[in-house]
């Protein structure tokens, strides 16, 4: 198989995993918006589709570089590897997609990235230091997202204590900058990583002999997480913003607002955050601020438990397909 023809495939599968992060993670970003009913789903989506297709371009690319360059070595960078991950990743979000699971594609992608590289070229090759920031990025996004949401929450009921009704009026029109910060602060972050994913590919080919993400990459995934988020995963919708509890307006506006803060710093500092997980722990403390009983905690240990099951099973996925990989190539 040609170089030019691995290259493409390398390619296309990463930007097959960017357009499933726009999709599955789409409706945790609107979730709340459409819920609190301060935006119609169509426009909800179609803003949060623009703001995806801009913000690869605003905040660097420090989470691809923690993807691409911290995690494997470079001598381990193969296109079995890659490739196995990658379809691991990708056949993990069609199926939580289909059961309605908001799943972390990050999680899918790690695990992904572990498991192939184990099959294909051994533990060695992972990098110790790499792995303990994504972990602890992922880890601790969560936690601080809930924090976040319940604070903000408090704060928010504390100075509103007086008011009216009328009150939701203003959270309904806070919520649609709230939802453009939040869809800037996971562009940002998840269109990364898929930058991260191709560049692995590009470099496994010899069309790259260092990490650096050309402009076409990033241009193509800042078109392939918008056009993913276009489509919204209606199923992941009904999840977030209704199972949790019945969000209003006031939940709405502080969970974005906790959300869009934790992802956005987390890519500064080169974190791959799961956003999925930040959205619905912010949505969780918000709920929680305002009464614990509020918060369906069982519908919360069912959508846990998928969390944490992500990693092995993908890594478990991936290393089977670099098997069958090694053969083809």
């Amino acid at each position: 198989m040609s170089m030019l023809i691995q290259a493409g495939l390398l390619t296309g599968i990463g930007l097959a995993f960017t357009f499933m992060n726009g999709f599955n993670d789409s409706g945790s970003i609107v979730a709340a918006s459409i819920s609190s009913r301060a935006l119609p789903l169509r426009y909800a989506l179609l803003l949060s589709a623009l703001a995806h297709l801009a913000a690869p371009f605003l905040f660097g690319i420090a989470v691809a570089d923690t993807i691409g360059h911290q995690v494997v070595a470079r001598e381990a960078v193969t296109v079995p590897v890659v490739l196995a991950a990658a379809s691991a990743a990708v056949l993990w979000c069609l199926i939580t997609y289909r059961l309605g699971i908001p799943s972390s594609s990050s999680h899918a992608l790690i695990g992904g990235l572990i498991g192939a590289t184990a099959a294909g070229q051994g533990w060695r090759a992972i990098l110790p230091s790499g792995l303990e920031k994504v972990f602890l990025a992922l880890v601790l996004s969560p936690v601080l997202g809930m924090i976040g949401g319940y604070l903000l929450m408090w704060m928010a009921m504390y100075m509103a204590q007086r008011a009216t009704p009328k009150v939701n009026i203003f959270f309904n029109r806070a919520q649609i900058l709230a939802l453009i910060a939040l869809a800037l602060s996971h562009g940002t972050n998840d269109a990364q990583k898929g930058m991260g994913l191709i560049v692995m590919g590009l470099m496994a080919v010899g069309s790259l002999r260092e990490f650096s993400v050309p402009g076409w990459v990033v241009l193509a995934c800042a078109f392939g997480i918008s056009l993913g988020t276009a489509f919204g995963a209606r199923r992941i919708i009904r999840t977030v913003g209704g199972k949790y509890y019945r969000v209003r307006p006031v939940h709405g506006f502080t969970s974005q607002c906790s959300s869009a803060i934790v992802i956005l710093s987390a890519a500064l500092l080169g974190g791959p955050v799961s956003s999925t997980e930040v959205i619905s722990a912010s949505i969780m403390g918000a709920g929680a601020a305002e009464r614990i009983s509020k918060v369906r905690w069982g519908v919360v240990r069912e959508v846990v438990a998928a969390w944490v099951f992500t990693v092995p099973v993908t890594a478990l996925v991936a290393a089977l397909a670099c098997r069958l990989f090694l053969l083809v190539f």
